[in-house]
């Protein structure tokens, strides 16, 4: 009887070790699985947090060209539109045309996009805007900030695309800096024959990007168009745009019109110079069997333009002087000849007439005395060869050779200038 009660003592007690031992293991084996699914949802909390990293990364675009260039000119300080006007002493130059990179954040509806300038003259701001597109049909989107006027095709027509190594005379001009600040509406339809139509029109500042300098705001507006004829490899792109502003004469100033080689009046009582351009700009491009694709495509403006007695570019800061009004016409032909896979040919001619009323020696008779630099006509003949290295990168050649209006009266304009130029330049994009 001592025995077997000493074996059920014993028996017991290793029994109720073991049953220890496994409570122990279980609590021990609970606890684990309490840490791993701890762990598990650290990890889903950090693959959800990476997950929306991830995709507002996705919504970022980012994209750029560089533009190194060496130009040569006819004269030491030859005045130009190919790029700014050469130092005095100087015909021939390096430089970076233009160094830009794009930010756009695409959030299917809403784009927020700002685009930077850097070159060995500086830095500036290009494009900082909002573009909301209504969710229903769209349609309609609404632009605002600093972007480029809906005026014509070459302003939009991005540099990094544009055979031309710069816009013509014309737009540089008119719109110089091809960007203002204020709010565009876009209505490109979907479906149906209207999706053939587009309409831009919008509200600026009138002064370009720089800070607004009167209470005028200028409407600029263009309705385009786009038929395509598929089967016959042919494109058929245009449109017709308006310009109607108004630029402030200062205080004390005079509105100066000069409509007739003898006849300049002044009124000191008019305080605003009506600035109106009407234009229409007309592209096609047909795929030539063998040869390979070309493109032919045309503006023409034409309108009254306020200027200084010696510019008749477009104001960009609030005027100081008399304002002087002026008629003027402008157009550009550009005929682009794709040849094989990787290389282009470009002939371009362009012509502004800042003064349709007055010709020749009528510029700076004494009888006419406020005829002067700003009423020189200048006609453009470029021609240029492309070169596409890759995708990214491609070589552009290209002459200008530039032609203006004589007078015997006007002195430095008594003969052509020499002021053409040849442009080498190199662009990588990405």
């Amino acid at each position: 009887m001592k025995k077997l009660f000493l074996f059920l003592l014993i028996f017991t007690l290793i029994t109720l070790k073991t049953f220890a031992q496994q409570d122990t293991t279980v609590a021990k084996v609970a606890e684990k699985l309490e840490e791993v699914k701890d762990a598990l949802e650290g990890l889903n909390e950090s693959y959800l947090e990476t997950k929306g990293i991830v995709d507002a990364l996705k919504k970022i675009k980012i994209s750029g060209y560089i533009q190194a260039q060496y130009q040569s000119a006819d004269i030491d300080g030859a005045a130009s539109f190919a790029g700014g006007n050469f130092s005095a002493g100087m015909h021939q130059r390096f430089g970076v045309r233009r160094g830009r990179v794009k930010f756009n954040y695409d959030n299917d509806l809403t784009q927020y996009v700002l685009q930077i300038d850097v070159t060995e003259k500086g830095f500036a701001t290009k494009d900082a805007y909002v573009q909301f597109r209504e969710p229903w049909m769209k349609t309609f989107d609404l632009w605002a900030g600093v972007f480029n006027r809906p005026f014509g095709f070459e302003i939009e027509y991005s540099s990094s695309s544009r055979e031309s190594p710069e816009r013509s005379r014309l737009f540089q001009s008119l719109f110089p800096g091809e960007r203002d600040l204020g709010f565009k509406l876009e209505v490109r339809p979907q479906d149906g024959p209207l999706s053939l139509f587009n309409l831009k029109a919008g509200v600026f500042a009138g002064n370009g990007v720089n800070a607004e300098t009167d209470n005028n705001k200028d409407f600029i507006g263009r309705l385009g168009f786009s038929f395509p004829f598929t089967e016959e490899n042919l494109a058929i792109d245009g449109g017709i745009s308006a310009y109607v502003g108004n630029v402030s004469v200062p205080a004390g100033k005079s509105l100066v019109t000069v409509n007739s080689p003898t006849l300049a009046t002044s009124d000191l009582t008019v305080r605003d110079a009506e600035r109106s351009y009407i234009g229409g700009d007309l592209q096609l491009y047909y795929d030539l069997p063998v040869l390979g694709g070309f493109s032919l495509r045309g503006e023409y403006i034409s309108g009254k333009q306020p200027g200084t007695s010696s510019g008749n570019g477009s104001y960009t800061a609030a005027p100081a002087g008399d304002v002087y009004l002026r008629n003027f016409t402008g157009y550009y032909l550009m005929y682009v000849q794709n040849v094989g896979d990787f290389n282009q040919f470009l002939l371009k001619y362009d012509s502004y007439d800042p003064n349709t009323d007055v010709a020749g020696d009528q510029i700076g008779q004494v009888a006419a005395a406020k005829l002067g630099v700003g009423d020189i006509k200048y006609t453009t003949l470029g021609l240029g060869w492309i070169y596409h290295w890759d995708s990214n990168i491609k070589f552009v050649f290209y002459y200008d050779m530039v032609s203006n209006e004589t007078s015997k009266n006007l002195a430095g304009f008594t003969e052509n200038l020499k002021d053409n130029v040849f442009t080498f330049r190199i662009q990588y994009k990405f």
